[in-house]
């Protein structure tokens, strides 16, 4: 067991002399702080504006080495509380609730009461917890752009379900001419052919002419998409008026996805911009089927402090790849992990799949465990678990993912994975390392 003396996280712990604890709130919050016998010394509701915060800040003054317990780890009021030199401790959901109904067992809930719960379960706990450390700007203004384009992608994806939910009522040609709905050139088709009678109006010319305009006029496939709109009056849906009231929604919708491609687009220039700009670029750029896109979010996610996660387990844990184990008597069950990082775990799983592609070693580790069984997301969890800890070794030394080093490293230790690969019956197969 270490020291606890030299645990930088006691140290910081052991210069509190006041514990407080803030519940947040939309348009005003309440804090609650008690001294280290647990008496209350302040309880103050304030409004989220300039005012409520500089009414706060005064309040503050007498605690000079404060600590503050919230029930979230980012938004605006911790930006507020570490803006002010307080130390910060974030506190879960679930955590959160059992310091509740410790105070007030029949269940009762009020702002008051959680403010104070939360602050006294930082003087009585608080000595094991991590205090939040703020990210530099560069990988928070990364963080959020890749989550909010996390989030604009799943809005473009509902707009396509309900693009192709309207095509089908009343435009069967268009569904059959074009596969990938993700395209922007599939919404500029319905922009400029709304309806199967206006396409087939239109003419061979025209279509031949917007194939090319967007670059779709390939022998393998031209043929097909001009037939299939010479086809277009054939299965039409004979009522008027659910073409006439589809087409109008179809045309909505085609063109709420090409506004929110600009901005996706914005977006991903930003980000890249960002990307390359951060000093781990090239060691996350490294990162076999990572790519672009995926290296942005999990340097975002994962952030630039060394000092966040002491060892692999604490980031495989943050990621939800490492199991919960339950054991009572005999018993003994294991479960997936649901208390993590949402972004970093479905990250993580994009990574582990395309690594496969890349990397033979990631390739014969998920086929073992689906030949035991696993499904092919508990498959993916594992190689994830994996990938993680050579990335957190990865992170710690600064360096950049190197192929020959960690085949070295797998001979060295025996890995059962390096025998897998010694048994490949394609030796392309075998080679086949980033």
């Amino acid at each position: 067991m270490s020291d606890s003396s030299s645990d930088p996280v006691a140290d910081v712990f052991r210069q509190l002399t006041h514990y407080g604890g803030l519940d947040w709130a939309k348009d005003h919050h309440d804090i609650a702080v008690v001294d280290p016998a647990g008496t209350l010394v302040l309880e103050l509701s304030f409004a989220h504006t300039a005012e409520g915060w500089a009414e706060l800040g005064r309040k503050l003054a007498a605690f000079p080495r404060l600590g503050v317990a919230i029930e979230t780890c980012q938004g605006p009021a911790v930006e507020q509380l570490l803006e002010m030199g307080l130390t910060v401790y974030p506190l879960n959901p679930k955590a959160a609730e059992r310091y509740r109904d410790r105070k007030k067992p029949s269940g009762g809930k009020s702002d008051s009461l959680d403010a104070w719960s939360f602050g006294d379960a930082l003087r009585t706990d608080g000595h094991g917890w991590r205090p939040l450390r703020p990210q530099d700007p560069l990988t928070a203004e990364l963080r959020l752009l890749c989550r909010d384009e996390i989030h604009l992608i799943a809005q473009r994806t509902a707009l396509v379900n309900q693009l192709q939910a309207a095509l089908h009522e009343y435009y069967p040609a268009a569904l059959e001419a074009f596969d990938d709905w993700t395209a922007p050139f599939a919404w500029a088709f319905v922009v400029q052919f709304p309806t199967p009678a206006q396409l087939a109006a239109a003419g061979k010319r025209k279509w031949e002419k917007f194939l090319h305009v967007h670059k779709l006029y390939r022998p393998p496939t031209a043929a097909g998409r001009l037939d299939c709109f010479a086809r277009a009056m054939q299965f039409v849906n004979p009522s008027s008026a659910v073409t006439n009231a589809k087409s109008l929604l179809a045309v909505t919708v085609a063109k709420q996805l090409l506004a929110l491609q600009q901005q996706l687009d914005e977006y991903r220039r930003r980000i890249e911009q960002l990307f390359r700009d951060h000093p781990d670029h090239d060691l996350f750029g490294s990162l076999p089927g990572a790519g672009p896109k995926l290296a942005a979010r999990l340097l975002g996610e994962i952030g630039a402090d060394r000092a966040r996660f002491d060892d692999p387990q604490g980031l495989q844990c943050f990621a939800g790849t490492a199991p919960v184990s339950e054991q009572s008597g005999k018993k003994r069950l294991t479960f997936i992990r649901w208390a993590c990082d949402k972004y970093l775990r479905a990250t993580v799983h994009l990574w582990a799949d395309l690594s496969r592609q890349y990397c033979a070693w990631a390739q014969a580790y998920y086929q073992t465990k689906k030949d035991q069984g696993m499904s092919h997301a508990a498959a993916l969890r594992c190689l994830g678990q994996r990938w993680l800890k050579i990335l957190w070794k990865m992170w710690q030394d600064h360096a950049c993912y190197d192929e020959a080093l960690h085949t070295r490293n797998q001979v060295r230790h025996g890995s059962w994975v390096i025998a897998l690969l010694s048994q490949a019956p394609d030796p392309q197969a075998a080679g086949a390392l980033n």
